[in-house]
């Protein structure tokens, strides 16, 4: 049966049980976070070219990404993945349409690893934070949400994580290189000289 793509559709969907369903103690990877990543991809596109449906498969990856979180923060690209299958074949996707998202979703897994033009662009989306003015609150939020999952509980550890992590990171798409690189490299070596003091 011929069902017509419904780009549209498949990210109201998804939006809405991210925003009912999310638990509250993701202050980092809540309804917001994927909004912002939303808006962040569609800037990065349109830099760099990208329209048709290259565009609305991205804007579809996109939007399911931390879509697994809704199962728990454990393999949640995996999870997104398995969402992603059971869902959008009902908004007219076709499996090769579907495996292209979830290549992007599977992108986004740090260390990412990227391969692509429209992976490139879901990765920068997703970490253009690191690269902006609300860079910290943002990390605050990441931190926080990791106490309360038992992951990280001290401040010097997580400093230690975000120079490493911040070090490691690059961007892949030349806008982010050009317009985010310059302020992550200023918060990175605020982070540097925190850390610093730590080792005296």
């Amino acid at each position: 049966m011929y069902c017509t793509l419904d780009h549209q559709g498949a990210i109201a969907y998804i939006l809405g049980q991210l925003e009912a369903e999310l638990e509250p103690h993701l202050y980092y990877h809540g309804h917001h976070h994927t909004l912002d990543v939303l808006e962040a991809t569609a800037r990065i596109a349109e830099s760099e070219g990208i329209a048709g449906e290259d565009l609305n498969l991205l804007l579809v990856a996109t939007a399911y990404h931390d879509s697994g979180f809704l199962f728990g923060h454990r393999d949640h690209e995996l999870k997104g993945c398995e969402i992603a299958r059971e869902h959008l074949p009902r908004f007219g996707f076709s499996s090769v349409q579907i495996e292209q998202i979830c290549g992007m979703i599977m992108a986004t897994k740090v260390p990412q690893n990227p391969t692509g033009t429209l992976a490139d662009i879901l990765c920068d989306a997703d970490l253009d934070y690191l690269g902006r003015d609300d860079f910290e609150p943002i990390a605050s939020s990441l931190f926080e949400e990791l106490k309360q999952l038992g992951i990280i509980t001290e401040m010097e550890k997580w400093n230690r994580i975000q120079l490493s992590f911040l070090s490691d990171h690059h961007y892949h798409t030349a806008y982010s290189r050009r317009v985010r690189q310059p302020a992550k490299e200023i918060h990175l070596e605020k982070i540097r000289e925190i850390v610093a003091g730590y080792d005296k």
